[in-house]
């Protein structure tokens, strides 16, 4: 009897032992790993870890993974599968360094290890962008319509010398002085040549101030005297010529845009057999004292 129960004994131990050795490789445990979807990038980089052959223990109740940066900084994780499979999303943290760093899988529950993987944190590139082009405006076109000018030519009067001649005839015969007043200032002058003229007398009159080749137009007591015309320089000189007057003083327009002023003394005197009211005073003069002297001379010899 103990003979048969040792025999089959040995022949379930030899079955168990020809059942795993002839198992297919799949289903043997396979050795923890961790694949990182992205190897390199800089910090702040999001990747994926998928692992494999993580099996929890028979007594765990958290089937969850950590992703670890370094062994020590938890940047992910993701579920444990029964199969010890499963993957879950981590980001690179914020302060890495450039270079390689370690990426661990580890099961919060009892594993039968903790798989890794490594990361190098790069360096990013500057990035140049060109600034977009300044817009163009094209300038706008101002028209600015010029401000109507008007010029005012400028009125002067202008008082040429005035002479005042009085002739008188008395018993002496003698003739009063000629007062006569200067001329004043001004942009133009009228100057008369002669200070008293009788009538049919030649009489010039130059003027300055004028604009250039104005017409002057010469006036007296609203007596037309004549026009002449102003050359380059605003200067003018005609004769004029009084035909019909009263004697006295007479005041002579020159108008060319400015009005210049002169006056003039017109004296009106009789002609006997063309002797001249000197000649008459001083014959009558003559006569008187010959009349005289031969009255003192009469007086004498009946004396005598």
């Amino acid at each position: 009897m103990r003979t048969a129960g040792t025999l089959a004994l040995l022949g379930v131990v030899a079955y168990g032992a020809t059942a795993l050795v002839a198992a297919p490789a799949s289903a043997q445990p396979q050795a923890p790993s961790l694949t990182l979807s992205v190897a390199s990038g800089p910090a702040g980089t999001r990747f994926t870890a998928s692992w494999t052959g993580l099996y929890p223990g028979r007594d765990c109740r958290d089937y969850a993974v950590q992703i670890l940066w370094d062994g020590r900084t938890a940047i992910g994780g993701g579920p444990l599968g029964w199969r010890g499979s499963g993957s879950g999303s981590a980001v690179v943290p914020s302060g890495a360094t450039p270079g390689g760093h370690q990426v661990t899988a580890r099961p919060l529950c009892g594993s039968s290890g903790n798989p890794g993987a490594t990361f190098t944190v790069t360096v990013p590139q500057p990035t140049t962008t060109a600034p977009p082009p300044a817009p163009t405006t094209a300038p706008q076109a101002t028209t600015t319509a010029p401000a109507p000018t008007t010029t005012t030519r400028p009125t002067t009067t202008t008082t040429a010398p005035t002479t005042t001649t009085t002739t008188t005839t008395g018993s002496s015969g003698s003739t009063p002085p000629t007062s006569q007043s200067e001329p004043t200032s001004g942009d133009g002058v009228l100057t008369l040549d002669r200070e008293h003229v009788q009538p049919g007398d030649p009489l010039t009159a130059t003027g300055t101030g004028c604009q250039p080749g104005a017409t002057v137009t010469l006036s007296s007591q609203d007596q037309d005297l004549g026009t002449t015309t102003a050359d380059g320089t605003g200067r003018f000189s005609t004769g004029v010529e009084f035909t019909t007057v009263q004697p006295g003083r007479h005041v002579i327009r020159a108008d060319c845009g400015i009005v210049l002023v002169g006056s003039v003394d017109v004296a009106v005197t009789s002609s006997t057999s063309g002797t001249t009211p000197t000649l008459v005073v001083v014959g009558l003069v003559l006569l008187l004292g010959a009349a005289l002297l031969r009255r003192q001379f009469a007086g004498l010899r009946r004396r005598a």
